[in-house]
């Protein structure tokens, strides 16, 4: 079962998300917060295995709520539910930590099959939006062959897995160790690439051809 907080400031937004998630096999919604501040004190009490956190809320938004949770060492799944598809938006998200960026106005089966998605460990984010994140790490040609050449050889294939969109249970499968060997590596890869995100990394992944 995945223990899921929903974080919005509109109550019944939170009781509609909640109603749909509970539809659904192998999901329940643990606890719900109405800040970013609130979501912080709600994750030590009930550490969720995924959050699903609005990103425009009074006091602490949802940017700055994931930062503070990927600060804190809190690594479950966290996506953005939101109606923004700005771009600086989704770069700022994406870049604090959060492992997707879903719009609200996406059917309800196509949330549930996202939720599900992000479940597994696969990335959950729109083809348009990776390609507004690919062309901005390109702009920056952030030291590519400095970063490609710290990765070990495992690193580098596990890279190229996520970006290929597998889950760490896939990848596990693959390359014959256990998912909790691949949840270090994808930890050590993040640190040396300076990413916050897996979705970053992917990305990186694939504007550098690593596979």
């Amino acid at each position: 079962m995945t223990r899921i907080l929903l974080v919005d400031d509109h109550p019944m937004m939170r009781r509609g998300m909640r109603q749909l998630i509970e539809m659904q096999e192998g999901l329940e919604v643990v606890a719900e917060a109405g800040s970013g501040e609130e979501a912080l004190t709600v994750v030590a009490t009930h550490q969720p295995d995924m959050i699903l956190m609005d990103l425009n809320m009074k006091g602490m938004d949802g940017v700055l709520a994931v930062e503070a949770l990927r600060e804190k060492g809190v690594d479950a799944c966290i996506l953005m539910i939101t109606v923004s598809d700005s771009e600086s938006d989704v770069i700022a998200a994406l870049r604090a930590g959060a492992d997707g960026y879903l719009l609200k106005d996406l059917e309800p089966e196509e949330l549930t099959a996202a939720l599900l998605q992000a479940e597994r460990g696969q990335l959950v984010i729109s083809p348009q939006l990776t390609r507004i994140l690919a062309r901005v790490l390109r702009e920056e040609k952030t030291h590519s062959n400095s970063l490609t050449a710290e990765l070990t050889g495992r690193e580098r294939q596990i890279v190229g897995m996520i970006a290929a969109g597998s889950s760490n249970k896939q990848i596990a499968n693959a390359l014959g160790i256990t998912d909790a060997t691949v949840k270090v590596h994808v930890k050590n890869l993040l640190k040396k690439l300076n990413f916050r995100s897996r979705v970053e990394a992917a990305v990186w992944a694939v504007s550098n051809q690593i596979s």
